[in-house]
């Protein structure tokens, strides 16, 4: 009995400490501009919470669909198999991402989460101009006619600005066109080794060698090419160009 005293007696005051130190989950004050604006802690919520979307935002928000496209249809085309392995691919298409998108996450951090953190604009106002140079980078590589094709499919008749286009359809737009890029990509990329196969294939068939396969004569062949061509600074150079052009 005397035990269980000398622990209450012990955890009551950790107890009050902790009252006096909580702060309020859910509080909102009303701005200048007639708005709420909620806690802290409420935004701290929202953030972490965003966090959880991070793979589905760094597929639809930037260039990094486009490059692992293309690196994947490369490594088919050279006919490697697995090599480079799937984790080469990803490290190169995050680094890749990162270079192509470091001047607009710099736009962001600049416009929204270095006023946002001296407190001088609202939590809501950073968002939209955090997402104001996303939005932008998007536009840019978004084809008129994927904007139209979502747009009519929404029930929008058009669009007078590229403001005025939603970012709902935006996104949509931007990875059908994403796609359609990468894929036009990964055509140029395949015919030097279609046309290097069909060669190889057509020498061992005048030879009479139809038992050997023409993938493990023309393999060499291509890695040869490849390498002497310095093709690994032209794709990553070609890639990262194509987003600016």
């Amino acid at each position: 009995m005397k035990r269980v005293l000398i622990l209450l007696a012990l955890l009551l005051p950790l107890g009050a400490a902790a009252q006096g130190l909580s702060m309020p989950a859910v509080s909102s004050v009303a701005n200048a501009s007639g708005g709420q604006e909620y806690s802290v802690s409420l935004q701290l919520l929202a953030v972490m919470t965003a966090l959880t979307l991070l793979p589905a935002l760094l597929l639809g928000m930037t260039a990094f669909t486009r490059i692992m496209i293309v690196l994947s249809i490369l490594r088919q085309a050279l006919g490697t198999g697995q090599t480079p392995s799937n984790q080469v691919l990803l490290t190169l298409g995050l680094f890749l991402s990162l270079f192509v998108m470091y001047p607009v996450g710099e736009i962001a951090y600049r416009e929204a989460v270095q006023p946002y953190i001296a407190e001088e604009i609202p939590f809501q106002q950073a968002i939209e101009k955090g997402a104001a140079p996303f939005r932008e980078f998007m536009l840019r590589q978004t084809r008129e006619e994927d904007i139209a094709r979502f747009g009519e499919i929404a029930g929008y008749q058009g669009f007078d600005k590229p403001e005025d286009v939603p970012f709902s359809i935006l996104m949509a737009s931007f990875l059908t066109s994403e796609l359609k890029t990468a894929f036009q990509i990964g055509f140029l990329l395949f015919i030097p080794f279609v046309v290097i196969d069909l060669v190889v294939a057509s020498v061992l068939m005048s030879m009479g060698m139809m038992m050997l396969s023409p993938m493990m004569i023309s393999l060499p062949f291509k890695i040869m090419l490849f390498v002497l061509v310095d093709g690994w600074g032209l794709i990553m150079g070609s890639l990262a160009a194509s987003f600016y052009q």
